[in-house]
């Protein structure tokens, strides 16, 4: 091989190890940090449909307004924060207003906010997801009374 082609092939090696350094500092980073969110939840498209009991009525949700976010089975089981009108932060990071001792929980995993009227759960991009029921939340979704939100191994539930 010429002298050339050793030192291009020596340049694309070099290229390719500072990628994979920058992409773990990057993870790392990321780990560390978490993602900036929006300070914001945006307004969802569609109400959530009445959900329907056995026989076939509308099953009635508790009435009233929900006081506090608490923290219903997991490791923090019993953990509550009094709700406002600011957005609850849930994860493992310091910024959270409950932080999550639970493995399978992002740094900044779910955000709870309100626009007055209305409770809305959000994703903040996490790994393992923020769940309704069997139903992967991708967007900001309505919430009321006793509905419960599963993020890794913890629920959570808005009560009165």
């Amino acid at each position: 091989m010429s002298e050339l082609t050793l030192t291009l092939i020596k340049l694309g090696f070099l290229a390719v190890l500072w990628l994979f350094v920058l992409s773990a500092v990057s993870v790392i980073r990321s780990d560390i940090f978490g993602t900036k969110a929006p300070s914001q939840p945006r307004q969802p498209k569609q109400k959530a449909a009445p959900t329907k009991g056995r026989s076939g009525k509308s099953r009635k949700t508790p009435r009233g307004n929900p006081t506090t976010l608490k923290i219903v089975d997991g490791p923090n089981a019993g953990q509550s924060v009094p709700l406002g009108d600011e957005p609850i932060l849930l994860g493992r990071g310091t910024d959270a207003a409950i932080r999550l001792d639970d493995d399978y929980v992002s740094t900044r995993h779910a955000r709870f906010a309100t626009n007055g009227e209305q409770w809305f759960v959000e994703d903040l991009g996490s790994t393992n997801g923020t769940y309704l029921g069997s139903q992967r939340i991708t967007t900001p979704i309505p919430i009321g009374l006793g509905i419960q939100v599963r993020l890794g191994k913890t629920i959570v539930e808005l009560q009165k």
